[in-house]
């Protein structure tokens, strides 16, 4: 299956599941995610988001919906998808859509993020997903060619607060442009309604990754609440 940008329009008003785990914990397996990523799909989830180029394998080998894939090189800076190189790679591994850094921020291998897009439409089959941390960003990104542009980094690149739950005023703000690609609401969506109020805000999808995927987060959640 091939994604095409008028193929995304099946993602309108939907739920993407991001499927992932942190290393050093008992899930960190890409046969894991990719039966994660099975059983989200039963509970509804129109497409799968996950990191690493195995479990982008075992994700599409396990799911019949479309795989947005990532590589996280590093912890800080520029790391989700950083370089061309990654990018070409995650494609390769078989991502209908590659998350990359949308950022405004200088990548490690010195590209701009018009030529990673333009690298990855002309060297694979795959659609991009930029990951912004602002207004600024999305803009950028939009100009840069990204087929779909992601709230996935406001508040953790130092020019929005982070907001406890949904950025929804940027969500709002990003959709007030009208910048004709697809905004996917990502980042501390934690709850059903809050799911709802980032499509109300302007989202065409919305991707919720912790309050499914990660049982050690849910978990600790549950105890705080309880021993407040």
């Amino acid at each position: 299956m091939i994604l095409t940008p008028e193929g995304l329009e099946a993602l309108r008003s939907q739920l993407i599941v991001s499927c992932q785990a942190y290393p050093g914990e008992p899930m960190r397996d890409p046969r894991t995610t990719g039966q994660v990523a099975a059983s989200a799909v039963i509970g509804g989830a129109a497409a799968i988001r996950v990191q690493g180029l195995a479990d982008v394998q075992f994700t599409r080998a396990a799911v019949e919906v479309p795989v947005i894939g990532l590589w996280k090189d590093g912890h800080e800076g520029v790391f989700i998808t950083p370089t061309l190189r990654h990018a070409l790679a995650v494609a390769n591994a078989g991502a209908h859509v590659v998350a990359v850094d949308g950022t405004r921020r200088a990548r490690p291998d010195g590209l701009s993020l018009a030529a990673t897009i333009a690298g990855v439409h002309r060297d694979s089959h795959a659609l991009v997903m930029a990951d912004c941390g602002s207004f600024e960003d999305a803009c950028s990104a939009a100009e840069a060619g990204a087929d779909l542009i992601g709230t996935t980094l406001a508040g953790y690149t130092g020019e929005r607060p982070k907001t406890d739950g949904p950025d929804l005023d940027l969500l709002e703000q990003i959709a007030a442009a009208e910048l004709g690609r697809p905004l996917i609401a990502e980042g501390r969506i934690h709850t059903p309604v809050q799911a709802r109020q980032a499509l109300d805000a302007g989202a065409f999808a919305v991707v919720v990754g912790t309050a499914i995927t990660h049982p050690a987060s849910i978990t600790g959640w549950f105890k705080g609440a309880m021993h407040a």
